[in-house]
Parts: structure tokens; sequence; C-alpha cells
């Protein structure tokens, strides 16, 4: 009868610590993008802005932009930008770390994007509901990019 018991405490630990591990594993982070970040993305680490070639850094909330001869990350845009709008502009989400080392891709790949005027961002995103598990349901269309513009999303 004990080894019964231990047997099954045993495999009732393993299910709740693999259900705990399952959970610590989300990586989300709806709750901090900006609102003129673009729709539909749970996780998002940069945007890069071709029109006025910057990263911004969504969990610092920081600008990296080439200044000088170096790269530099600053709380705020350059004086240049300071009216600048970030809701209008197109935003590619780009999930690797440093990606200004790649600078020159994401430039030639994505710079025909800085006139792109018709993405929607989360300011004006429809609103959402959440489905019986409790993920997250856009009320759009996802196959439709002509609305929202294009999705891209590095992950190295």
């Amino acid at each position: 009868m004990k080894k019964l018991l231990y047997f099954t405490l045993l495999i009732g630990g393993l299910f709740i610590s693999q259900s705990a591990d399952a959970q610590v594993r989300v990586n989300i982070n709806i709750g901090s993008q900006p609102l003129w970040g673009p729709v539909g993305y749970d996780y998002v680490r940069y945007y890069y802005m071709p029109e006025i070639d910057v990263y911004y850094n969504v969990a610092s909330r920081k600008y990296t932009y080439y200044q000088g001869n170096r790269w530099v990350t600053k709380s705020k845009l350059p004086g240049k930008y300071r009216n600048f709008d970030l809701f209008r502009t197109y935003k590619v989400v780009i999930n690797d770390a440093n990606p200004w080392n790649y600078h020159k891709r994401h430039r030639g790949e994505y710079g025909r994007h800085a006139r792109n005027y018709h993405q929607v961002v989360l300011r004006d995103a429809p609103r959402h509901h959440h489905d019986n598990r409790g993920r997250t349901k856009h009320n759009y269309d996802k196959k439709s990019n002509k609305h929202r513009g294009h999705k891209h999303d590095h992950r190295r």
C-alpha cells in the first residue's frame, strides 16, 4: 500500500513540475509593447524602422541608431526626429540580439517599406478576446496583409 502511495505522489509531482516548467518558459511581452507597435506579435525584442534607420528595444524602451561613426543607444530619438510619427511609420519585428550587427542586410531587405503607412498598430487594433485556453485571439483577418502590412519575425 505504501508503494502505491509513493508511486502516486511521484507521478503527481512530475505532472506538477512539468506544468510549472511550461508556465515559466512562456515568453510574452504584450503589455510592454508600445501602442505604436504593429499588431500580431506576442513577443518582440526589437522593432526596426526603415524610414529613419533606427532600432527600438521593447524591453529597455531605448533607441539604437548610427551617430557619427558608431551605434549609440539612447532613451530618445535624435533631435531631427523630434516630431516623427511612430504610429505611422512601418516597423519590422526582429528578435535577434544586437540586430544592428546585421544592419546592411536589414536595410537592403526592408528599405522598400520605408514609406509604407498601412501597418495596423496596437492602438488602432480591433478589440480582442481570449479563447478557452487563455490565448489572445484578435478579431482581424490574419491572412490579410493588405491592411496591416507584412509580418516579419526573425528568430535565431
